[in-house]
């Protein structure tokens, strides 16, 4: 029997079969992925084939192969993955330039891992209400960075509603992930635009002005009008996952697109005479922050990092 996996707790996936039938699986035996490893084999967004049992639950016996998904290097096990969610048509990433801020880097690397695997990403600046002058002068200037560089830019305000119509619109029709860090107002954002869906939201800490996880597992949610959005946990780092340093270039749009003028074809861009993307860097025709992800994510192969909140 075929299904779809749209709620993922840990040892048990919740299976949405053809004929619309809620089915609680397990993985058989010593099911793994061909060539993946990875802490989750099975994630939320995957086509599988099940066989049921007389408890009425199932084992999960086969996973359809992928057209893409959002991947990460598993925080517990440096050699190991983590598998966001599967088989998507978009990825929103939420994030806030204060109360917690996300940083520039978490950012590179999350737009550089879906583009490795061919996942579309949309920008969600959100928590604008809460921003003052300054905060707001440099969220303009990330949503130009950004922009410039080729992704659409979104400023929301969960709390005000701003920009949320245009996040719906987004959503119609599609399977989205939506992901960012603990804090930034995913849950928020999900119960404006899913009503009755009622995640649970809390404050974030006052301390450190850090985000505190409300979303424990990921599940896709039905979007009134058509398509689906898969919830997330927040993520603290966002380590890059079977990257050759070769490939890195290509991931960054536009040091890939100035990387073809370089003197040498194998150019690494760090130190090169002729490299066409220093020289780019210097003219500040590639943003400084951006160049800085590029290096950072040159040495992910060091298993010694691989722990670092990024």
């Amino acid at each position: 029997m075929k299904g779809l996996i749209i709620k993922n707790t840990g040892s048990w996936y919740t299976v949405k079969t053809e004929g619309g039938r809620i089915v609680d699986s397990k993985i058989k035996g010593n099911f793994r992925l061909k060539g993946i490893r990875s802490t989750n084999p099975v994630a939320v967004g995957d086509h599988v084939e099940i066989e049921e049992n007389q408890e009425g639950t199932a084992f999960i016996t086969a996973i359809a192969d992928r057209r893409n998904y959002i991947i990460r290097k598993s925080q517990n096990l440096s050699k190991q993955s983590h598998i966001i969610a599967a088989n998507v048509d978009q990825a929103l990433l939420v994030a806030t330039v204060s109360h917690p801020q996300t940083s520039t880097t978490f950012i590179d690397r999350f737009l550089a891992s879906a583009e490795a695997y061919s996942v579309p990403v949309v920008l969600l600046f959100n928590k604008t209400d809460l921003l003052d002058a300054d905060e707001l002068r440099y969220q303009e200037m990330m949503v130009g960075l950004y922009e410039t560089v080729g992704y659409r830019c979104l400023q929301v305000s969960a709390k005000l509603g701003t920009g949320i119509p245009e996040v719906k619109a987004l959503l119609t029709d599609r399977i989205s992930v939506l992901s960012g860090n603990s804090g930034v107002g995913k849950s928020t954002l999900i119960n404006l635009l899913i009503p009755g869906a009622q995640l649970k939201t809390r404050e974030i800490s006052g301390a450190h002005d850090m985000g505190m996880h409300t979303t424990t597992f990921s599940e896709m949610l039905d979007v009134p009008g058509g398509g689906y959005v898969i919830d997330t946990p927040g993520i603290k780092g966002f380590g890059t996952f079977d990257m050759e340093p070769g490939e890195i270039t290509s991931y960054f749009r536009e040091i890939f697109r100035f990387s073809k003028n370089c003197r040498f074809s194998n150019c690494s861009h760090t130190h090169e005479p002729g490299c066409a993307v220093l020289r780019a860097v210097e003219n500040h025709e590639i943003a400084a922050s951006r160049y800085q992800s590029y290096l950072s994510m040159l040495q992910d192969k060091d298993e010694n990092k691989y722990r670092e909140a990024f």
